[in-house]
């Protein structure tokens, strides 16, 4: 472990760090496995949902990295009303029933309005708060309130001490099983950047630490009715992540991102995702040989 700035943060390790179940799948464990998120970015129908999670947990199962499904059911945060938004949750949530049941792994989407969220607590075995509704209080608090695991996205406009307040109003609505996921913080019009200070920073507050390498190279709205992103700084990014100390990696993986319906110029082509794993897998063990306390070291 290292604990050498200003913020006390501890790379790897640490006592203070709550653990957090997810099925079979566990989150922040001292010694515990990186664990993947990852998915299309949108449901686009049910046998290519089926496809994308059996070839990704295949991927996952070779290289030893415990994998949950994500994959929205509904896009609401669009740039544009003409823009894909998916089946939305009556027709979604089904489908990721299919998934969670055939496949055998958890699954996770995201939450837009009230009405969807007891529906999609039945199924769901993470409910993720969209970075531009971390605020709202009501609505991360009913979130909360359903028991589900809470992946909270941190919001492009907050800095990650700001995050302490939100992780206080799902403790607050009486639910501990919390996951934080870093995705870039605005930087001028139609760009985000990673400030991979927040990973160490944002696992201060006491739960696990999920860096989303893809949403990060997106470009907000750089295409006017839709939003760009640079696919190719993709794999760099969550590397550096990972030496930085993060418990899992979100990615957005399609098997042909070029012509995929929404977020394609920011997503990692399916073909790269076994290569990365093993790149991250190796470098995660690398970081943590490295940290291990010597004895007779000051």
């Amino acid at each position: 472990m290292t604990n050498d700035s200003e913020w006390g943060i501890v790379i790897y390790g640490g006592s203070g760090l709550n653990t957090v179940r997810v099925g079979n799948v566990t989150v922040g464990a001292p010694r515990g496995a990186l664990v993947l998120i990852a998915g299309p970015d949108v449901i686009e129908s049910e046998r290519h949902c089926l496809r994308h999670a059996e070839r990704m947990r295949a991927i996952a199962d070779r290289v030893g990295v415990p994998f949950i499904f994500k994959c929205s059911y509904d896009k609401a945060n669009r740039s544009s009303h003409r823009s894909f938004r998916g089946p939305g949750w009556r027709k979604g949530l089904p489908i990721l029933a299919k998934v969670r049941q055939e496949v055998g792994v958890p699954v996770l989407s995201d939450v837009h309005t009230p009405e969807e969220i007891a529906p999609a607590a039945e199924v769901l075995d993470v409910m993720q708060v969209p970075a531009f509704l971390c605020r709202q209080t009501d609505f991360v608090m009913a979130v909360a309130k359903t028991g589900r695991v809470v992946n909270v996205k941190k919001g492009q406009f907050l800095a990650p001490w700001d995050m302490r307040n939100v992780v206080e109003k799902v403790v607050a609505a009486g639910n501990r099983r919390i996951l934080l996921t870093e995705r870039g913080a605005s930087f001028g019009y139609n760009n985000l950047v990673s400030d991979l200070r927040s990973l160490p920073i944002l696992r201060e507050l006491g739960y696990p630490v999920i860096y989303d390498a893809t949403h990060s190279v997106q470009l907000p709205g750089g295409l006017g009715d839709r939003s760009g992103g640079q696919r190719q700084f993709v794999i760099g990014l969550a590397r550096a992540g990972v030496a930085m100390g993060c418990d899992g990696l979100f990615l957005e993986v399609h098997e042909d991102p070029d012509h995929a319906p929404c977020d394609g110029p920011n997503m990692l082509p399916l073909r790269q995702l076994e290569t990365l794993l093993r790149q991250v897998t190796a470098i995660r063990a690398a970081v943590r040989q490295t940290d291990r306390p010597r004895r007779g070291r000051s």
